[in-house]
């Protein structure tokens, strides 16, 4: 199904978590891949995994709400490996990260780390992107968005505005972008296993998987499977969507 044919894949906030597990599946399956994280420690103990499996990969870390940043991440990477023919917009400040409140309560300042991030960091990573797959008419740019951008969830307004609002980039991308051979999703997830999940009172978890018909949180490797997917040529008539990898939460 996936041929990349040595094609470069930028996965950013692939430390750790799904990042990390989107950018071993890509790398096993020939991607030549880029390691983005904040924790230059992170992205070079990626790269060094990837390379003990046989795969090629280079550490670009960086801060990706900051433009420069970003221009000297693609700069890197265009003298190591190449243009950048796979964009995986997954680096954002995840509900974990945040101190759920009532959007009445929060203040301006609350708003900027999740915006910068979640908002910025997707506009700045497809700013310069864009141009290099226009000019080589082909890409991919799929981004890691959240269930609660679609639902909406209490306590978790400007979290799920910021999450809303890189939807509608990629969709609007998909229009602008597909005549040039370029396809644009988003993936929109349920929970996510990790650290804070595991170490959760069980009670609690229990009540939080019988909200999923799978009765189980997703994996990095359920999010892998479907960035594989539409960075295949397989996937090359699907783009402007919203694709839910989430056991069945939120169906529809």
């Amino acid at each position: 199904m996936f041929e990349s044919n040595g094609k470069v894949a930028l996965i950013t906030g692939a430390g750790r978590g799904v990042g990390a597990a989107v950018a071993e599946m890509l790398a096993a399956h020939g991607a030549l891949v880029a390691v983005n994280d904040l924790n230059p420690d992170r992205a070079a103990s990626m790269v060094e995994r990837i390379e003990s499996e046989g795969g090629r990969a280079v550490a670009v870390p960086g801060d990706i709400a900051a433009y420069t940043s970003v221009e000297e991440i693609f700069h890197r990477i265009a003298s190591t490996l190449g243009p950048v023919d796979f964009l995986v917009n997954n680096a954002g400040i995840p509900t974990a990260g945040i101190e759920l409140s009532y959007f009445a309560d929060t203040r301006p300042s609350d708003w900027q780390p999740l915006l910068q991030v979640n908002v910025a960091g997707v506009l700045n990573c497809c700013h310069l992107a864009v141009p290099a797959m226009i000019e080589r008419k082909w890409g991919r740019i799929i981004s890691i968005s959240s269930d609660s951008a679609r639902t909406g969830e209490s306590m978790m307004a400007v979290y799920a505005a910021s999450k809303a609002a890189g939807v509608g980039l990629i969709r609007s991308l998909s229009k602008e972008l597909g005549p040039h051979g370029i396809t644009c999703n988003t993936l929109s997830l349920g929970t996510i296993a990790s650290e804070d999940t595991r170490s959760s009172d069980p009670e609690k978890v229990d009540r939080h998987l019988r909200r999923y018909p799978m009765r189980r949180l997703g994996t990095g490797d359920d999010v892998a499977a479907a960035v594989l997917w539409l960075a295949s040529e397989s996937g090359g008539w699907t783009t402007g969507q919203t694709i839910p990898v989430n056991g069945g939460f939120a169906a529809g």
